[in-house]
């Protein structure tokens, strides 16, 4: 094989030497044979360790002489001088280069690093000319990738390494405050992203052309046809498209067909309605331009990563939505209705005769709606501890205002028979301005009414509402509550009624508010309704508790808040915070939604103030109880509330406690002083709390307290000690709690009636006499006790022995019910039972009966 591959070289070679005579002379002929002869030697040794390397010498000949062309070329072409410009394009894309190779192992440490490299490089460029589209499109998918990422790691078992994580979160914090920036770059990437990119591609080819695709350019002054000049938008084509005020029907015909398609640029369509909003003439054409423009501003929300709109957009539509209402207002004969047909003729416009109504398509609820949806999602996803946030929150009385006139407006509609409005329009904004006043104290919503009937023009008043009808805030929630009871069914109903509940409980008006939550029976049916109703009732359920705790009704209160406290899923049952469970089969969709529910900040109920209620309304029941139950062991014992008793008891199986650093500390310590009797240091633990001063009257609130544990006090002291006495004075007890005798002598007078302690109340001595009379000691009781768990584990056995011989147990049975084993009848006598279970068998079996003292305490 060698020598084939080294017999066509030569020839090859003599071949093209054969050529070269012809262009040569002859020192060059000369010179290039001695070269040939030299070349034959180098053969010839190549040739002997051909066969070692398996016949390659022509091939690796072949590749050397295509290297050295190669060498040969760069030497031709030498250095390239770059720019300033693209060496720090360059840079950025090998940066950009090491971000995406280090997503695809997914190292977010290196991520972190480059990504801090990458901003300081767009710094610089950014200072002397535009951003760089590479920049946009790094930034737009790392955010994307790192959603991504999360969502993953949220329901994957695997979690990634402590390095991973730190540079996750690190990458977290720096894409939120660095994307801001660019919100408006990314957007328009998201939208189209070939497009996008194409766009500088076209920049890099043609840097004289200005206009990179078919974006519009508003010139005045172009040549508009037969219609004359006028505004006109030049494509990249140079074709002149008019908006003059007689096509504008056209234009907006054709933004309409194109909404929903791929690659629609929205931002590009809101330029150009708001350009024919500003040319158009006749109120009907600005009410089509405003209701398609309003529409096409929310359909923003959609492309966008962020789900909610910005602010910027949010005010235009909601100014937009007033510019509306109030064309609605000045033109009596043109309306908007969801059931009208839409105009077809887009050449003539309509001309509506005198006193004879046109119907436009479209729903001013249904924009107020959907201005109150996107407030309240911006809310959600704003950090509600930074001035953004307050920001953001002011924007609702401007958005009260709209609900407010968009309430006359339909009422009014309602006043026209031949419409036929349906009633659900007026329950669903009615149940909007509701839900904006149901939750705040009755001076902010008082704000939020005069602000809004002063932007209302004077001439316009309400039915429901009326300008100049009471300015009673509870006047106005049962009015609006009134009227939905009146004109809705079901969901609508349940929530105004909840509404209602709340707003009383939010005042203190706990009886009004319980007697209608009782009559409403809600809490039998509340299953049936969609996820925020429940929510909702969550919400009312917690503030009549805390409503009933600001009433000194301690038990109440502790009754009512089980439920929700009870559960220790106190944020997820109030939409206030989402709740992942260890080894939860929650998809990413479902997490979704449950954070699409979430409340904002602003209409939270403080959890650690529900917590301190709850548990402190506990400990005042509890107590008490365990004092009972401790010094009379028949009793039979009872938990009231499950959570307080595993806080406690973990409490005291500690070791070393210090301080209390936070509510439990002070709760569970306070526990136990009171149930040594050092109620002074109880009252000044639970004091103590900071959290108290959250409330209105915080101070009146410490004081209840106080007063309550002294009198729970008493009685566990009462429970406690009474075995020990044949009387105690009032006046002791009186001086050992610091209460009036009046206040000791109406505690033990309602334990003696309730059963609760063994005993009289002397009056005329003013002391109390405890009776022993059938008493059992603590021996006699725990004996009983004892008898008791022996009875039941003979009866344990004997089902087990039952299940194990399967219906042969009463095989060793004699006639007449004896037993097989004669020297044991009694076991005979539990055979002969064994058949007749039914109920001649007494509880316990063999259980102790307690002797004659048994019997006179039977007796």
């Amino acid at each position: 094989m060698s020598r084939f591959f080294a017999g066509s070289d030569s020839s090859s070679d003599s071949g093209s030497s054969d050529e070269e005579e012809l262009y040569s002379d002859p020192e060059a002929q000369k010179e290039d044979e001695e070269s040939e002869e030299d070349s034959e030697e180098e053969e010839e040794d190549e040739e002997s360790g051909s066969d070692e390397e398996g016949g390659k010498g022509g091939v690796s000949k072949f590749l050397r002489d295509q290297e050295s062309s190669e060498e040969s070329e760069d030497e031709e072409k030498g250095h390239v001088v770059k720019s300033a410009k693209d060496k720090r394009l360059g840079e950025l894309e090998d940066v950009v280069k090491l971000i995406n190779n280090a997503r695809r192992i997914n190292d977010w440490s290196t991520i972190s690093t480059e990504f801090d490299k990458l901003n300081r490089q767009v710094v610089k460029m950014a200072a002397q000319e535009k951003l760089p589209k590479i920049y946009v499109q790094t930034i737009a998918e790392l955010e994307d990738f790192m959603n991504e990422t999360i969502a993953t790691q949220k329901v994957s078992t695997k979690k990634m390494n402590a390095t991973n994580a730190r540079g996750l979160n690190a990458m977290k914090q720096k894409i939120k405050r660095n994307n801001r920036e660019y919100t408006a770059e990314m957007e328009k990437y998201r939208a189209d992203k070939e497009e996008y990119m194409m766009s500088e591609e076209e920049e890099e080819v043609q840097p004289m052309e200005k206009v990179k695709k078919p974006k519009a350019v508003y010139t005045e002054g172009v040549d508009g046809g037969d219609d004359g000049g006028g505004w006109g938008i030049v494509d990249a084509h140079g074709k002149a498209v008019q908006h003059t005020p007689e096509k504008i029907l056209l234009n907006l015909r054709t933004i309409v067909e194109s909404r929903g398609k791929k690659n629609t640029d929205r931002a590009e369509q809101i330029r150009v309605m708001e350009k024919l909003l500003e040319v158009a003439v006749t109120p009907y054409q600005k009410i089509r331009v405003l209701l398609t423009l309003i529409s096409t501003r929310f359909d923003l929300t959609t492309s966008s990563s962020t789900n909610y709109m910005s602010q910027e957009q949010w005010k235009s539509a909601e100014h937009e939505s007033g510019t509306l209402l109030e064309l609605l207002e000045a033109n009596r004969n043109m309306v908007v209705v969801e059931n009208a047909e839409e105009w077809e003729d887009v050449e003539k416009p309509p001309q509506p005769a005198v006193g004879e109504l046109f119907k436009i398509p479209g729903s001013v609820v249904s924009i107020a709606e959907r201005l109150d949806d996107e407030l309240t999602r911006s809310l959600q996803h704003v950090d509600p501890h930074t001035a953004e946030y307050i920001e953001r929150l002011s924007d609702e009385q401007a958005l009260y205002n709209n609900i407010v006139r968009a309430l006359l407006y339909v009422e009014n509609l309602q006043t026209i028979e031949k419409l036929e409005i349906p009633q659900e329009s007026a329950n669903r904004i009615v149940m909007r301005r509701l839900e904006h006043v149901y939750f705040k104290p009755s001076q902010v919503v008082s704000i939020l009414e005069e602000t809004a009937w002063k932007a209302v023009p004077a001439k316009l008043d309400s039915k429901i509402t009326p300008r100049n009808g009471p300015q009673d805030i509870a006047t106005l929630v049962q009015v609006l509550s009134t009227y939905l009871f009146k004109n809705s069914v079901d969901i609508v109903r349940a929530r105004a009624y909840l509404c209602q509940v709340y707003y009383f409980a939010l005042h203190d008006q706990y009886y009004r508010a319980r007697d209608m939550l009782l009559m409403s029976h809600l809490q039998e049916t509340i299953t049936n309704f969609n996820i925020s109703t429940q929510i909702l009732f969550n919400r009312t359920l917690v503030q009549v508790g805390l409503c009933a705790f600001r009433a000194s009704l301690v038990y109440e209160a502790q009754n009512t808040l089980q439920e929700i406290c009870g559960s220790g899923r106190q944020k997820e049952l109030l939409a206030q915070g989402v709740q992942l469970q260890r080894y939860s089969q929650v998809t990413p969709e479902q997490e979704k939604l449950e954070r699409q529910r979430q409340l904002p900040f602003h209409m939270h109920i403080n959890l650690d103030l529900l917590e301190c209620v709850y548990l402190t309304c506990s400990m005042l029941l509890e107590v008490p109880l365990l004092a009972q139950t401790g010094s009379s062991p028949d009793i039979k014992k009872r938990i009231i509330s499950k959570t307080y008793r595993r806080l406690l008891e973990f409490h005291e199986r500690q070791i070393f406690t210090g301080p209390p650093e936070n509510t439990r500390d002070h709760v569970m310590q306070a526990s136990r002083a009171l149930a040594a009797g050092e109620w002074n240091k109880a009252a000044d633990l639970i004091c103590a709390i900071k959290v108290w001063d959250l409330m209105a009257n915080s101070e009146q609130i410490k004081k209840m307290l106080s007063e309550q544990i002294q009198e729970e006090g008493l009685r566990t002291y009462l429970f406690t000690y009474a075995p020990f006495y044949d009387t105690l004075s009032v006046n002791t007890l009186a001086g050992m709690f610091d209460l009036t005798e009046r206040k000791v002598a109406a505690v033990v007078s309602k334990m003696i009636s309730h059963e609760e302690l063994a005993a009289a109340l002397d009056q005329i001595n003013s002391s109390i006499i405890f009776r022993k009379g059938v008493e059992l000691s603590r021996l006699q009781s725990l004996a009983l006790t004892l008898s008791d768990k022996a009875s039941g584990l003979i009866e344990s056995n004997e089902r087990v022995l039952e299940q194990r011989t399967q219906g042969t147990a009463n095989a060793f049975e004699r006639q007449g019910g004896q037993g097989g084993r004669g020297g044991r009848g009694g076991r005979g006598g539990r055979g002969g039972q064994r058949g007749d279970r039914g109920g001649s068998r007494t509880r316990g079996g063999q259980q102790f009966g307690g002797g004659a003292l048994g019997g006179a305490i039977k007796a």
